[in-house]
């Protein structure tokens, strides 16, 4: 199964891409709703999805050769949280002095 840019949207995930010259390293963060505009939903979000659409801007200014970027995909940890803390593992009793 391939993830898409909705899947990665709906996870509320954050991407960021980085410029893999070590001399500029430069990292912006995604819009992933814009490339959903520009790529259309079903594209994917994985690397070899996304690594041929991206170029790091301050290099291409510095007449530096075109690296391969990379990136960094954010979890919705407190999405992730709230779920968890809402869902108890356990039943809790309403008054603990009873036994």
């Amino acid at each position: 199964m391939k993830k898409t840019l909705a899947d990665t949207l709906a996870a509320r995930e954050i991407v960021y891409v980085n410029c893999g010259l070590p001399i500029c390293c430069k990292s912006t963060k995604l819009d992933i709703q814009a490339l959903i505009d520009r790529l259309g939903p079903d594209h994917g979000s994985m690397y070899q999805d996304l690594v041929g659409v991206f170029a790091c801007s301050n290099c291409k200014g510095a007449g530096r050769e075109r690296r391969p970027m990379f990136f960094t995909f954010v979890p919705d940890y407190q999405g992730h949280d709230e779920a968890r803390v809402s869902k108890p593992t356990f039943e809790q009793t309403l008054n603990a002095t009873e036994h």
